[in-house]
Formats: structure tokens, sequence, C-alpha cells
């Protein structure tokens, strides 16, 4: 079984493509720890949740390990860096219709290796979750 790659980015990226095919904002909740790189000052328990539309992130890129995209905290530009295996949910913001994934931080912490970048593109505890089934 453990050779069965992932369908986790393959769902992320369909749900994104819902969102925006539909008018709906995309967001996802993320798990923060050393691996993941984003604005410290937002996270909250461990958690941050960050907007995926088009208008609030730029060069936005849902790889199958990482999700990696440029946005405006405070007014100031910031590279986001996300392992997908630390997203927690995607979800659209006006009615929380999207998916929550099964998450172990302890589990990630065993198995994480070291922070690599993601590749380059040849283009350039949520209950309030309705699961779409």
């Amino acid at each position: 079984m453990s050779d069965i790659p992932s369908n986790k980015p393959y769902l992320i990226r369909a749900l994104h493509q819902w969102c925006t095919d539909f008018g709906f904002t995309p967001f996802i909740a993320v798990f923060v720890d050393a691996q993941v790189e984003v604005p410290m000052e937002y996270v909250k328990n461990d958690e941050i949740v960050l907007n995926l539309s088009t208008e609030a992130c730029h060069q936005l890129q849902i790889e199958n390990e990482w999700i990696s995209f440029q946005a405006r905290f405070g007014g100031v530009p910031r590279k986001i860096l996300v392992p997908v295996t630390h997203v927690l949910a995607i979800y659209a913001r006006e009615n929380g219709q999207g998916m929550s994934f099964p998450f172990d931080p302890n589990e990630v912490k065993a198995s994480s290796p070291e922070k690599t970048e993601p590749s380059e593109s040849k283009d350039s505890k949520h209950s309030f979750l309705k699961i779409v089934k």
C-alpha cells in the first residue's frame, strides 16, 4: 500500500479548480512547523489559513510535493512554501464546502526529510467544513 502515490495533491488541485470555476475563494488550512515557510506572525495554534485565489496569490504552483506562491501580508510581498503533507483542508470561503484531510503532526515530523525547494514549473480541526460527497 505504501507504494501507491498520494491522491491528496490531485484532490487539492481539483477543489482549487472547482472553487475558481464557480467564483468561490479557495482557502487552505495548513499545519505549521519548520518545513512551512509562511509569515509566522499570522500563525495561531500551529495553523494558518491561506487564500489561494488568483487575486491574492501570484505564481501559484500546486505540485505533488509542494504548494508555492507569492502573496502580500500587511502590504509586504512574501514567498510561501507549504508541503502538501501539511495541508489540513481546502475549502470555499463563501460556503465552507471542500475537503479536510487526515493529519497526524507526529507522523509528519517523523517522516519529513530536510526542507528542499519545490521544482520550477515549465510555465511561469476544521469542523466547520462541509465535506463534498
